[in-house]
């Protein structure tokens, strides 16, 4: 491994139009040599992210029975718990157990003319044996958007566009999901999958992993970068529609996650900021000298291209990454 990502401090946006300037300079060249960064100085208290881990912690170590009270397959809107083996990256199993938390909303009725993708809001499982859970992630979520909706101003605007190019897709009915994440040992000796290779299929991911926890690879030219925890900082990527937004200018990077060794597990909670289901992702027009480094936009891993609106992009990914769950609720879309 020859390269680290580049750590961004956050802090800097509010230190004087100089400081943000660079800022938001080293934000564009990290998201388009690298498509991930670690994210220092966000302001996220250390106390919430002490609560939302050990609570995440305390949920994995529930009864199977409490766990599955709350299972997947019991959620139309693709939420809740997912069991170890119950998710798919690119048809292979992914080695990790989780609960999916989207935007707390009212499902939308299904009918003639109705896009299909509305079908994704609803409301979210809890387990009554951990009520706690709920105010955490809430808690965790509000403070998540904000940062995220504040950073995709700073891309705006290094980018030569208004800072608000974003906000009627995003600022109003963002579409959020937090997945709570636990990978068990599973690699010994050889490494195992624990999420395969990827790229996120919205607009920004900030993650929190585990303190001490590996594991995160982010493909780099022809190898793969170790994207270890630093702590206090986020691990932050773009996902397919910010390279939609940037004819490529940015990129949505290649991912995978590897099994921890076996007798020892990793606690992982991404959040993905994403627009509203029916919003069209702007399209940037960019300064010629950024221009002539837009590439335009790539497949994905599945040969699939990048879809302008959210809710068709998102759609195909959830129904392709959990079968059980289409099979169930979705399948005159199979």
């Amino acid at each position: 491994m020859t390269h680290n990502l580049p750590v961004l401090d956050f802090s800097r946006l509010d230190k004087g139009e100089q400081e943000a300037a660079e800022f938001r300079a080293e934000l564009r060249r990290a998201t388009h040599d690298y498509g991930f960064f670690y994210l220092a100085g966000h302001g996220v208290p250390e106390k919430l992210v002490t609560q939302l881990l050990e609570t995440s912690r305390r949920f994995f170590a529930l009864p199977d029975a409490d766990k599955l009270s709350i299972e997947n397959v019991l959620s139309p809107h693709f939420r809740g718990y997912t069991r170890v083996g119950g998710e798919l990256t690119q048809g292979t199993v992914d080695w990790r157990e989780q609960i999916d938390v989207g935007s707390e909303r009212e499902p939308v009725e299904r009918g003639e003319g109705v896009p299909d993708y509305w079908r994704l809001e609803g409301p979210n499982l809890w387990p009554e044996a951990l009520p706690e859970l709920e105010d955490v992630v809430t808690r965790w979520r509000e403070a998540l958007s904000a940062v995220s909706i504040r950073l995709l101003r700073a891309w705006a605007e290094s980018l030569g566009a208004d800072p608000h190019v974003f906000d009627d897709a995003f600022a109003e009915r963002p579409s959020t999901l937090i997945k709570i994440v636990r990978y068990p040992g599973k690699s010994d000796p050889m490494p195992k999958q624990g999420v395969g290779a990827h790229r996120d299929g919205g607009a920004l991911t900030l993650l929190l992993v585990e303190p001490g926890k590996g594991g995160l690879q982010v493909a780099h030219g022809d190898e793969w970068i170790d994207a270890p925890p630093i702590t206090g900082a986020f691990v932050v990527n773009i996902g397919e529609l910010l390279e939609y937004a940037t004819n490529g200018y940015l990129k949505a990077t290649v991912h995978r996650v590897i099994s921890p060794s076996i007798g020892t597990d990793r606690m992982s909670i991404p959040f993905f900021f994403n627009p509203a289901l029916d919003a069209e992702m702007p399209v940037i027009p960019l300064p010629a000298e950024l221009s002539a480094e837009a590439t335009g936009t790539t497949v994905d891993p599945d040969d699939s291209p990048i879809l302008g609106v959210y809710g068709e992009n998102v759609l195909r990914y959830r129904l392709r990454a959990h079968p059980d769950v289409a099979a169930i609720h979705h399948a005159d879309l199979l």
